[in-house]
């Protein structure tokens, strides 16, 4: 352990700090005591359903500014995405949240319906399975998914993305995954939380994945397509004899003006600021 008011100069930031005995740390001279950062939140996609399934939605998008507290250590969480439906009638899993740690939280995606079951809220909402409703989205975070059509054309509604609804299943062709919503914190421009588009029986169409990362659905007996990872993207539904795609994994990015002053993630700069990418879980130290 340093010995109490020794200084040192940190290799990482530059900076010349002392030892605070009584808190156990490094300080930086005239350290102040907060700094502003922009940050954006996405919570895992969620999972496709089964026989037809309706499309997952992605997870919640959240983007913002706020303060930090210099010295403090905020725990970053990456939301997982849902597994597709496998069996018969099974509905897609909800993906699991994102979060930096009290300051806020974006809502994994709401599964895919499968056959006779309707979408799940979530972050976006689940696409209905035919007729069965899609699920709610999550104000400020994402929209529903939608229905489909019944038998016999069989076709399900697409997942709700952070952007849009999903689309509405008609005769024959299932409904596309809502569209998401682009953001160039990451220094430049990419599009996050595309819904997954439904799923339909076999000879009709499936629906395609909304933009960032939705995975499309299927009409054969292969798996639908999964979102995409560290995008939020939902998974495509599933057809009558294959399965729903699995939902993407979220990504959280942590956005300021100037010189690096936090350490954790994948540390990049652009445009004057520094840019921190956390694609698993970990910690941020302001």
């Amino acid at each position: 352990v340093p010995a109490s008011g020794m200084i040192r100069q940190n290799s990482t930031t530059g900076n010349p700090e002392w030892w605070d005995a009584t808190t156990s740390q490094w300080l930086q001279f005239s350290q102040p005591s907060g700094y502003s950062v922009s940050y954006l939140v996405v919570a895992g996609g969620a999972g496709g359903g089964f026989y037809p399934g309706g499309g997952g939605g992605a997870g919640g998008l959240l983007t913002a500014s706020t303060s930090l507290s210099v010295g403090v250590a905020y725990t970053i969480t990456i939301g997982a995405g849902g597994a597709g439906g496998v069996a018969y009638s099974e509905q897609g899993t909800n993906g699991t949240n994102s979060s930096i740690s009290a300051i806020t939280t974006s809502l994994g995606g709401g599964g895919g319906g499968g056959n006779s079951f309707a979408g799940n809220t979530g972050g976006s909402g689940g696409g209905g399975s035919t007729t069965f409703l899609g699920g709610a989205g999550t104000s400020g975070q994402g929209f529903a998914g939608n229905k489909g059509v019944g038998g016999p054309t069989y076709a399900s509604g697409g997942g709700g993305g952070a952007g849009a609804i999903g689309g509405l299943g008609v005769s024959g062709t299932a409904g596309n995954g809502g569209a998401g919503v682009a953001s160039s914190i990451s220094g430049s421009s990419v599009t996050y939380a595309g819904g997954g588009g439904g799923g339909a029986g076999s000879t009709y169409t499936a629906g395609t994945g909304g933009s960032g990362g939705g995975g499309a659905g299927t009409s054969t007996g292969t798996t639908a397509t999964a979102g995409t990872a560290n995008l939020g993207g939902g998974g495509g539904g599933g057809s009558l004899t294959g399965s729903g795609g699995a939902g993407g994994s979220g990504i959280v990015i942590i956005s300021y003006l100037g010189t690096q002053r936090g350490t954790g993630g994948t540390i990049t700069s652009s445009g004057g600021y520094t840019i921190h990418t956390f694609t698993s879980s970990s910690t941020y130290n302001a």
